[in-house]
């Protein structure tokens, strides 16, 4: 019997063998198993806690903000609409994930259907690349209003934020597209069991039984072209932002000059800081425990949303002006 490539089962290698009639090589299995956090099975109600509570929040404050941006004429503006679409990619991103993983921790309700799967890997990744991509379009503007305030307005009209929304939305759904066609074409091994709280990309390619080398050359250049690029874009924008502020004559200046920018900048580490632990720890962290990796996939996808409306609603006056007017004429 001629032993063909080693299939990934759970953390350990088992032989696959395609005439082997056990062996069941189905390119589209009917349904994949998510495990949830493996190893921490008994403790998924605890950890449910804080996930549906940075849920909540990331619901509650995301829908504040466009209802606030909605309803206030003084916000219409690019800065305020390119917020929105930040809301709106964050409502998406969490909402992707959290209703199934809570139903595994729950009602241990595990099973999820190929295209289900294939549907929620296209979302997370989509919807990733698109919140990277606003978040360009938003130091953009600060570059504009900050390096040349005269033209603001005439750079950045409801036209061009229009295109550049779009283009943001299209570059997310193109360039992720051919993901979900790539783990579609795979044979699959025995187990169909995936150790993860929802279809991450590799996760479930490593379940393959073919040479997945194209789906990690593909992840890894969108990864270094996406992340790359728009980091170096924004680095770039902020670079000329605080060459403009350091001309500024007074100190106070200054500083309200860079308070305008200083919520961009916290919605941005607080995006960068855990993909890239996430992405190092899963690249060079060989000796981590899988659970850790899981929960720091988790935390990359659920902490931004929670945390982009709290920023956003304490960093700037309009919105938290607004927010307090709201509750003011409530309370009276």
């Amino acid at each position: 019997m001629q032993e063909t490539t080693l299939c990934l089962r759970v953390g350990h290698l088992l032989p696959y063998s395609m005439s082997d009639s056990n062996a069941t090589d189905f390119t589209n299995p009917s349904t994949f198993i998510l495990l949830g956090i493996p190893g921490l099975e008994a403790a998924h109600v605890w950890i449910s806690i804080p996930f549906c509570a940075m849920y909540i929040i990331a619901i509650l404050g995301n829908f504040t903000i466009l209802f606030i941006v909605k309803t206030e004429p003084s916000l219409h503006g690019p800065m305020y609409y390119f917020l929105c679409m930040l809301a709106i990619s964050d409502l998406v991103l969490s909402t992707s994930i959290l209703p199934k993983m809570l139903s595994i921790f729950w009602f241990n309700s595990s099973e999820i259907e190929f295209n289900a799967c294939l549907t929620q890997m296209y979302f997370i990744h989509c919807f990733s690349v698109m919140e990277s991509g606003i978040l360009v379009a938003m130091a953009f503007d600060r570059y504009v209003a900050i390096c040349n305030p005269l033209r603001h307005s005439t750079i950045l009209t409801n036209p061009m934020v229009a295109t550049i929304g779009l283009a943001v939305v299209l570059r997310g759904c193109i360039i992720v597209l051919p993901t979900p066609f790539l783990v579609r074409r795979w044979p699959y091994c025995r187990t169909n069991i995936i150790p993860h709280t929802y279809c991450d990309g590799m996760a479930v390619v490593k379940l393959a039984c073919a040479n997945i080398l194209i789906n990690s050359y593909y992840s890894l250049s969108v990864a270094i072209l996406v992340t790359g690029l728009d980091v170096f874009f924004i680095t770039l924008s902020y670079t000329q932002i605080l060459r403009a502020i350091f001309s500024l004559p007074t100190k106070d200046t200054r500083l309200k000059t860079f308070r305008t920018c200083s919520s961009h900048l916290c919605v941005f580490f607080a995006f960068c800081i855990p993909a890239l632990f996430s992405i190092l720890s899963h690249r060079f962290g060989q000796n981590v425990p899988l659970h850790f990796h899981v929960l720091m996939a988790n935390i990359y996808l659920l902490v931004p949303p929670m945390l982009n409306p709290i920023i956003y609603g304490v960093g700037t006056k309009h919105i938290r002006d607004r927010l307090l007017q709201l509750f003011t004429c409530k309370g009276t």
